[in-house]
C-alpha cells in the first residue's frame, strides 16, 4: 500500500487535481471516484450523491462523563450511566451503527484499534435498551478482514450479536459536505448506514504523527474511500470537515491505555501508557479536548480541535459542561 507519509503531492497539486476531477465528473453527468485506495484500477460508477442524517439528539445537549478504572466493561457502563443511561440514547427498535477504529491488523494489546471488550459491551448495552440491530463497521487502512480478525473486533462483536460489515467497492457512494473544501464528490462508506437510526463512535486515544492525535473526530476518517491519503496534506481541515459531516448520537473515547508515541500504528508496548480513563459524551469536540490531556496536550495544541470549536461543532472548555466524574474498581 502507498505510504501516505511519502506522498509528494502538495496542497496546491491536490486542489488543482480535485478541481479538474470535479469538472470531468460534472461533464459526464455523474460522480467519478476511486472506490478503493491503491489496490487496483479505479472503479468509476454513475451513482447518486448521498448525505448522512444527523444522528444526534438535540434535546440531550452537550454532555460529558469521565470515569477512571482499569476494567473497560465497568468504566464504559458507568460512563454511559452518568450521561443518563443507554436508554437515553437508544430506544426500542433502534438500528444502531458502531463506527469503530479497526484501521490496522494489530493485536488489542497494542491499542492501535478499538478494544474488542469495549465493542462487545457497547453492543450488549444497545441490545439491552431494545435495539433491533447493531452493525459494526470501518474502512481500515490494512486489509479489512485481517484488521477485524487480528484486532479481535469481529469475533467480539459477533459473539455479542452484532453484524460486522466489511467495506466493499459497491458500498461506497459520493458525498459532498455543504461548504466543504475537501469533501466534495468523495466516496463515503454509506451502505452500513442504510436504515440506521443511531450512531455511536468508539475509538482509542492515540498519538498521530500528522494531526498530533487520533481520537473521536479522527475516527470518522475510516468512513472515507478513495485515495484518502491525499487528505494528509491538510489533515486538520479534513478532520474538521468530517466532524461537520458526521453527527453521532454518542462518542466513546477509550483512554484505558493511551498510545503516547509512534502513532497511529504503534507496534510496541513501549509506546503505551496506562491512563485508566473512559470518556463518553455527546459533544465530540469536548470529548477530544479532554482526551488530549491524556496525551499531555491541550486543545490548543491540536488544530483540528480548535477549528471544530470555532466552526460551532462543540466546546473545548469541557469543564463548562460540568462533566460527571466517577471511579470504578
Amino acid at each position: 500500500m502507498t505510504d501516505p507519509t511519502k506522498d509528494p503531492m502538495n496542497r496546491r497539486d491536490f486542489l488543482g487535481r480535485a478541481a479538474r476531477a470535479g469538472a470531468l465528473a460534472l461533464g459526464a453527468g455523474a460522480a467519478g471516484f476511486l472506490l478503493r485506495d491503491s489496490k487496483g484500477p479505479a472503479a468509476v460508477e454513475a451513482v447518486p450523491r448521498v448525505t448522512l442524517p444527523d444522528f444526534s439528539i438535540a434535546s440531550e445537549g452537550s454532555k460529558l462523563s469521565i470515569v477512571t478504572g482499569s476494567d473497560r466493561v465497568k468504566t464504559v457502563r458507568r460512563a454511559v450511566q452518568a450521561l443518563g443511561g443507554i436508554e437515553t440514547f437508544i430506544k426500542p427498535g433502534d438500528r444502531v451503527l458502531l463506527k469503530v477504529n479497526a484501521a490496522f491488523a494489530s493485536a488489542p494489546s497494542l491499542s492501535a484499534t478499538a478494544h474488542p471488550d469495549l465493542v462487545a459491551e457497547v453492543t450488549r448495552l444497545c441490545f439491552g435498551a431494545g435495539a433491533s440491530s447493531v452493525v459494526v463497521t470501518d474502512n481500515p487502512i490494512n486489509d479489512p478482514q485481517s484488521c477485524f480478525a487480528l484486532s479481535g473486533i469481529a469475533k467480539a462483536a459477533e459473539k455479542a450479536g452484532a453484524r460486522v460489515i466489511l467495506p466493499r467497492p459497491e458500498y461506497f457512494k459520493p458525498t459532498t459536505l455543504d461548504g466543504g473544501v475537501l469533501i466534495r464528490d468523495w466516496p463515503l462508506l454509506f451502505e452500513p448506514f442504510e436504515g440506521v437510526t443511531k450512531l455511536i463512535g468508539i475509538a482509542p486515544v492515540k498519538d498521530h504523527h500528522r494531526s498530533g492525535a487520533s481520537m473521536s473526530m479522527k475516527n470518522w476518517y475510516g468512513l472515507l474511500g478513495g485515495r484518502r491519503n491525499v487528505f494528509h496534506q491538510d489533515i486538520h481541515t479534513i478532520i474538521y470537515e468530517l466532524a461537520k459531516l458526521v453527527r453521532p448520537t454518542l462518542v466513546i473515547l477509550d483512554g484505558t491505555t493511551t498510545m503516547l508515541t509512534n502513532g497511529p500504528t504503534g507496534g510496541s508496548l513501549d509506546d503505551l501508557k496506562v491512563t485508566n480513563t473512559m470518556i463518553a459524551g455527546t459533544d465530540q469536540v469536548a470529548v477530544d479536548a479532554f482526551g488530549a490531556t491524556l496525551l499531555g496536550k491541550t486543545a490548543a495544541d491540536l488544530t483540528f480541535i480548535t477549528k471544530a470549536a470555532e466552526g460551532g461543532l462543540g466546546t473545548v472548555d469541557y469543564e463548562a459542561l460540568h462533566p460527571a466524574r466517577d471511579h470504578v474498581t
